[in-house]
Protein backbone atom coordinates (compact mmCIF):
# COMPACT_ATOMS: atom_id res chain seq x y z
CA UNK A 1 0.00 0.00 0.00
CA UNK A 2 2.23 2.60 -1.17
CA UNK A 3 1.73 5.81 0.99
CA UNK A 4 0.99 4.14 4.12
CA UNK A 5 2.85 6.55 6.21
CA UNK A 6 2.79 9.46 3.38
CA UNK A 7 3.97 12.64 6.16
CA UNK A 8 4.59 10.83 9.05
CA UNK A 9 7.24 11.53 11.14
CA UNK A 10 9.19 8.62 12.84
CA UNK A 11 12.00 7.91 15.08
CA UNK A 12 13.42 4.59 14.91
CA UNK A 13 15.54 3.17 17.82
CA UNK A 14 17.73 -0.21 17.57
CA UNK A 15 19.26 -0.08 14.00
CA UNK A 16 22.46 -1.58 14.63
CA UNK A 17 23.06 -3.69 11.33
CA UNK A 18 20.97 -3.71 7.85
CA UNK A 19 19.82 -7.23 9.36
CA UNK A 20 18.03 -5.78 12.48
CA UNK A 21 14.15 -5.50 12.40
CA UNK A 22 14.37 -1.86 13.11
CA UNK A 23 16.22 -1.41 9.38
CA UNK A 24 13.77 -2.82 8.17
CA UNK A 25 10.96 -0.64 9.83
CA UNK A 26 12.93 2.00 8.84
CA UNK A 27 13.59 1.50 5.38
CA UNK A 28 9.74 0.50 4.79
CA UNK A 29 8.77 3.64 6.37
CA UNK A 30 10.84 5.80 3.95
CA UNK A 31 9.46 3.53 1.07
CA UNK A 32 6.32 4.58 2.72
CA UNK A 33 6.51 8.48 2.82
CA UNK A 34 7.31 8.71 6.32
CA UNK A 35 10.16 10.97 7.37
CA UNK A 36 12.58 9.06 9.52
CA UNK A 37 15.34 9.49 12.74
CA UNK A 38 17.27 6.66 13.82
CA UNK A 39 18.76 6.97 17.79
CA UNK A 40 21.95 4.92 18.31
CA UNK A 41 23.84 4.13 21.36
CA UNK A 42 27.74 3.10 21.49
CA UNK A 43 29.12 2.61 18.39
CA UNK A 44 27.52 5.69 16.85
CA UNK A 45 29.43 5.84 13.47
CA UNK A 46 28.01 2.33 12.88
CA UNK A 47 24.61 3.51 12.78
CA UNK A 48 25.66 6.40 10.71
CA UNK A 49 26.58 3.87 8.38
CA UNK A 50 24.06 1.73 8.31
CA UNK A 51 21.55 4.68 7.82
CA UNK A 52 23.37 5.71 4.43
CA UNK A 53 21.86 2.27 2.83
CA UNK A 54 17.95 3.81 3.74
CA UNK A 55 16.61 4.59 0.31
CA UNK A 56 17.57 8.52 2.24
CA UNK A 57 19.77 8.65 4.52
CA UNK A 58 18.50 9.30 8.01
CA UNK A 59 19.44 11.90 10.86
CA UNK A 60 20.94 9.30 13.88
CA UNK A 61 20.72 10.94 17.66
CA UNK A 62 22.58 9.63 20.37
CA UNK A 63 20.39 7.66 22.76
CA UNK A 64 21.05 6.15 25.49
CA UNK A 65 17.65 4.43 27.22
CA UNK A 66 19.82 4.47 30.71
CA UNK A 67 20.76 7.79 31.07
CA UNK A 68 18.83 10.29 32.00
CA UNK A 69 20.34 13.67 30.69
CA UNK A 70 19.47 11.81 27.36
CA UNK A 71 15.69 11.24 27.93
CA UNK A 72 15.45 14.72 28.93
CA UNK A 73 17.29 15.91 25.92
CA UNK A 74 15.40 13.80 23.28
CA UNK A 75 12.90 15.77 22.04
CA UNK A 76 14.76 19.25 21.66
CA UNK A 77 17.54 16.71 19.33
CA UNK A 78 14.73 15.43 17.50
CA UNK A 79 13.26 18.89 16.91
CA UNK A 80 16.44 19.60 14.81
CA UNK A 81 15.39 17.34 11.93
CA UNK A 82 11.32 17.04 11.94
CA UNK A 83 9.31 19.09 14.04
CA UNK A 84 7.21 16.54 15.73
CA UNK A 85 6.32 12.77 15.80
CA UNK A 86 3.52 10.71 14.96
CA UNK A 87 5.13 7.50 15.91
CA UNK A 88 8.03 6.06 17.67
CA UNK A 89 9.29 1.88 17.43
CA UNK A 90 10.91 0.86 20.45
CA UNK A 91 13.53 -2.20 18.84
CA UNK A 92 15.89 -2.01 22.24
CA UNK A 93 16.67 -5.18 24.57
CA UNK A 94 19.72 -6.41 26.21
CA UNK A 95 20.33 -8.58 29.34
CA UNK A 96 23.81 -9.93 30.13
CA UNK A 97 25.20 -13.06 29.57
CA UNK A 98 24.49 -13.99 33.28
CA UNK A 99 20.65 -13.62 31.91
CA UNK A 100 20.69 -16.42 29.03
CA UNK A 101 21.34 -19.58 28.07
CA UNK A 102 20.10 -21.59 31.11
CA UNK A 103 21.52 -19.52 34.31
CA UNK A 104 18.29 -18.37 35.11
CA UNK A 105 18.84 -19.41 38.75
CA UNK A 106 22.40 -17.56 39.37
CA UNK A 107 21.93 -14.56 37.72
CA UNK A 108 22.50 -11.65 40.22
CA UNK A 109 19.95 -8.97 40.27
CA UNK A 110 22.57 -6.17 39.48
CA UNK A 111 22.20 -8.56 35.73
CA UNK A 112 18.63 -8.59 36.08
CA UNK A 113 18.20 -5.18 37.09
CA UNK A 114 20.03 -4.25 33.97
CA UNK A 115 18.18 -6.44 31.67
CA UNK A 116 14.71 -5.03 32.84
CA UNK A 117 15.88 -1.18 32.59
CA UNK A 118 17.43 -1.87 29.41
CA UNK A 119 14.63 -4.17 27.56
CA UNK A 120 11.48 -3.03 30.15
CA UNK A 121 11.44 0.07 31.78
CA UNK A 122 13.01 1.93 28.48
CA UNK A 123 9.30 1.68 26.53
CA UNK A 124 8.13 3.93 29.07
CA UNK A 125 10.97 5.96 29.14
CA UNK A 126 11.24 6.66 25.42
CA UNK A 127 7.04 6.73 25.50
CA UNK A 128 7.66 9.70 27.67
CA UNK A 129 10.88 11.49 26.13
CA UNK A 130 8.98 11.71 22.80
CA UNK A 131 5.81 12.46 24.74
CA UNK A 132 6.10 16.26 24.02
CA UNK A 133 6.77 15.88 20.39
CA UNK A 134 3.57 13.87 19.82
CA UNK A 135 -0.41 14.58 19.40
CA UNK A 136 -3.62 12.74 19.38
CA UNK A 137 -3.29 9.84 16.35
CA UNK A 138 0.40 8.82 17.40
CA UNK A 139 1.70 5.51 18.17
CA UNK A 140 4.47 3.57 20.40
CA UNK A 141 5.02 0.42 18.69
CA UNK A 142 7.50 -2.09 20.46
CA UNK A 143 9.08 -5.25 19.58
CA UNK A 144 8.87 -8.61 21.72
CA UNK A 145 9.03 -12.15 21.80
CA UNK A 146 5.57 -14.22 22.87
CA UNK A 147 6.26 -14.26 26.35
CA UNK A 148 3.09 -16.46 27.44
CA UNK A 149 5.51 -19.42 28.08
CA UNK A 150 8.95 -19.96 29.30
CA UNK A 151 11.19 -20.79 26.43
CA UNK A 152 14.35 -22.81 27.33
CA UNK A 153 17.92 -20.17 27.25
CA UNK A 154 15.68 -16.99 27.37
CA UNK A 155 15.74 -17.20 31.01
CA UNK A 156 15.66 -13.24 32.67
CA UNK A 157 15.40 -12.02 29.01
CA UNK A 158 12.08 -13.79 28.69
CA UNK A 159 10.90 -12.16 32.10
CA UNK A 160 11.83 -8.45 30.80
CA UNK A 161 9.75 -8.94 27.87
CA UNK A 162 6.98 -10.31 29.75
CA UNK A 163 6.93 -7.11 32.12
CA UNK A 164 7.44 -5.21 28.21
CA UNK A 165 4.11 -6.43 27.35
CA UNK A 166 2.49 -5.65 30.55
CA UNK A 167 4.27 -1.69 30.43
CA UNK A 168 2.33 -1.45 26.77
CA UNK A 169 -1.09 -2.26 28.20
CA UNK A 170 -0.29 0.17 30.72
CA UNK A 171 0.94 2.75 28.13
CA UNK A 172 -2.12 2.10 26.23
CA UNK A 173 -3.91 2.78 29.39
CA UNK A 174 -2.47 6.10 30.44
CA UNK A 175 -1.56 7.99 27.42
CA UNK A 176 -5.47 6.88 25.54
CA UNK A 177 -6.63 9.86 26.92
CA UNK A 178 -4.01 11.49 25.01
CA UNK A 179 -5.03 9.60 21.75
CA UNK A 180 -2.24 7.85 21.41
CA UNK A 181 -1.61 4.15 20.84
CA UNK A 182 0.82 1.61 21.98
CA UNK A 183 0.84 -1.71 20.88
CA UNK A 184 3.76 -4.39 20.27
CA UNK A 185 4.99 -6.86 17.62
CA UNK A 186 5.44 -10.18 18.74
CA UNK A 187 8.34 -11.65 16.17
CA UNK A 188 8.78 -15.14 15.31
CA UNK A 189 12.98 -15.79 16.15
CA UNK A 190 14.97 -13.90 13.35
CA UNK A 191 19.18 -14.11 12.98
CA UNK A 192 20.02 -10.48 14.31
CA UNK A 193 22.53 -9.07 16.54
CA UNK A 194 20.44 -9.56 19.48
CA UNK A 195 19.81 -13.60 18.61
CA UNK A 196 23.50 -14.43 17.63
CA UNK A 197 23.78 -13.32 21.42
CA UNK A 198 22.00 -15.84 23.00
CA UNK A 199 23.48 -19.35 23.92
CA UNK A 200 21.66 -21.94 22.23
CA UNK A 201 19.11 -19.78 19.85
CA UNK A 202 19.10 -22.53 17.35
CA UNK A 203 16.82 -24.36 19.43
CA UNK A 204 14.36 -21.62 18.28
CA UNK A 205 15.11 -21.91 14.95
CA UNK A 206 14.71 -25.59 14.90
CA UNK A 207 11.05 -25.29 16.49
CA UNK A 208 10.24 -22.61 14.39
CA UNK A 209 11.21 -24.09 11.19
CA UNK A 210 9.39 -27.50 11.94
CA UNK A 211 6.29 -25.98 13.20
CA UNK A 212 4.77 -22.86 11.85
CA UNK A 213 1.79 -23.61 9.94
CA UNK A 214 2.79 -20.82 6.88
CA UNK A 215 6.25 -21.65 7.86
CA UNK A 216 9.18 -19.44 8.77
CA UNK A 217 12.42 -17.89 7.55
CA UNK A 218 14.93 -16.80 9.88
CA UNK A 219 16.50 -13.88 8.10
CA UNK A 220 13.14 -12.49 6.51
CA UNK A 221 12.38 -8.75 8.71
CA UNK A 222 10.05 -7.89 6.34
CA UNK A 223 6.69 -9.40 7.84
CA UNK A 224 7.61 -7.57 11.03
CA UNK A 225 8.72 -4.72 10.00
CA UNK A 226 5.06 -4.22 8.14
CA UNK A 227 3.20 -5.25 10.99
CA UNK A 228 5.07 -2.55 13.00
CA UNK A 229 4.32 0.01 9.91
CA UNK A 230 0.47 -1.22 10.11
CA UNK A 231 0.03 -0.80 13.81
CA UNK A 232 2.04 3.33 13.08
CA UNK A 233 -0.38 4.52 10.41
CA UNK A 234 -3.96 5.40 10.76
CA UNK A 235 -5.54 1.97 9.31
CA UNK A 236 -5.66 0.84 13.37
CA UNK A 237 -7.48 4.34 15.23
CA UNK A 238 -9.08 2.00 17.49
CA UNK A 239 -6.30 -0.89 18.58
CA UNK A 240 -4.05 -0.08 21.65
CA UNK A 241 -2.39 -2.29 24.27
CA UNK A 242 -2.25 -5.13 21.58
CA UNK A 243 0.30 -7.49 20.26
CA UNK A 244 0.25 -8.96 17.08
CA UNK A 245 1.93 -11.89 16.18
CA UNK A 246 4.04 -12.58 13.12
CA UNK A 247 5.48 -15.89 14.04
CA UNK A 248 4.20 -17.88 10.40
CA UNK A 249 1.50 -18.82 13.38
CA UNK A 250 3.80 -20.63 15.45
CA UNK A 251 1.75 -19.21 18.74
CA UNK A 252 -1.20 -20.63 17.91
CA UNK A 253 -0.29 -24.44 17.98
CA UNK A 254 0.15 -27.00 20.31
CA UNK A 255 3.07 -29.29 21.27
Amino acid sequence: MPGLLAGKRLLVTGVITDASIAFSVAKLAQENGAQVVLTGYGRLSLVERIAKRLPEPAPVIELDVTNPDHLAGLADKVREHVDGLDGVVHSIGFAPQSCLGGGFLDAPWEDVATALQVSTYSYKSLAMAALPLMSAGGAVVGLTFDATKAWPVYDWMGVAKAGLESASRYLALHLGKQGIRSNLVAAGPLRTIAAKSIPGFERFEDAWTERAPLGWSLTDQEPAARACLALLSDWFPATTGEIVHVDGGYHAIGA
